[in-house]
């Protein structure tokens, strides 16, 4: 047993070979051969993704900004946090006031970053930004060509009752709602910034 719970380089994997199986629009698929801890070889696929960014916004009377989406891969609608993908070279921030304009059409005139997680790290290497906005402004929305889904509000008191039950079962929206709880607790600060 390692003594140092820091020291992981008695679990590390190292890369011996590398290739692209499959390159989409924005997904990548990689096959790498590696070489083991114990000095044995293996293998591993996983999807090379670009990041993206989740965002909980706040209405002034406290309730939530959702969303209602059909995700293709799982064949259900899904309650969600507006959420996206990076485009290149675009920073979290950016990223999460595009989004939230774009699908619900709401600005936020604060804004506050809460962490990131790795919502698939067995076979991914996708990344989101979980980011705070509040002070919304409702203008017009500008969903991108061949995207639908509906936008509502919902209290965290709904949104936990449908986690419980099994209606809300996006894992990026439950880790939302878990440092949502944080923060309101008073258990976790943010640090804002104005828009």
């Amino acid at each position: 047993m390692n003594d140092s719970k820091d020291d992981d380089t008695h679990l590390r994997e190292t890369c011996v070979h590398s290739e692209t199986v499959y390159q989409g629009r924005f997904l990548e698929m990689r096959r790498d051969e590696i070489k083991l801890p114990d000095g044995g070889q293996a293998f591993r696929e996983y999807v090379i993704h670009p990041g993206a960014v989740m965002v909980i916004a706040i209405l002034p009377d406290g309730r939530l900004v959702m969303e209602r989406q059909y995700r293709y891969p799982v064949r259900l609608t899904m309650i969600e946090f507006p959420a996206g993908k990076l485009d290149a070279g675009e920073g979290g921030l950016a990223c999460a006031q595009r989004e939230l304009l774009e699908e619900t059409g709401y600005r936020a005139a604060r804004w506050a970053r809460a962490g990131v997680m790795h919502p698939v790290i067995g076979y991914a290497t996708e990344v989101i930004e979980i980011w705070f906005a509040d002070g919304l402004t409702l203008g017009d929305r500008h969903l991108d060509e061949g995207e639908f889904l509906d936008v509502f509000a919902a209290s965290q008191d709904e949104l936990e009752q449908w986690m419980l039950s099994g209606k809300l079962t996006d894992a990026k929206t439950i880790v939302g709602m878990m440092w949502l709880r944080q923060w309101r607790a008073g258990q976790c600060q943010l640090d804002w910034v104005a828009a």
